[in-house]
């Protein structure tokens, strides 16, 4: 299951969302700025960057801040997905 860290006003979730869905792939959405843990969480993997979406698959955890579906194609490779 592909962890997606989001806000609800980034356009860049959005298109993330968008993608992801269109792949037909299951996501659990997970709002920083309603869960602290998560803020820091996408922080410790960003270099203390709140920066999203970020998407976690296994070990593998990858910014598509600035989106393109280069970026989203990219870590899910990188995830076997």
């Amino acid at each position: 299951m592909i962890k997606m860290y989001t806000t609800s006003w980034c356009p860049d979730c959005h298109a993330a969302k968008r993608a992801l869905n269109t792949k037909g792939l299951a996501y659990e959405e997970i709002n920083i700025e309603e869960d602290p843990q998560a803020a820091e969480y996408v922080m410790s993997v960003n270099g203390g960057r709140r920066s999203v979406p970020t998407l976690v698959s296994g070990d593998v955890a990858h910014s598509l801040s600035g989106f393109r579906p280069q970026k989203l194609d990219a870590f899910l490779a990188e995830a076997g997905l």
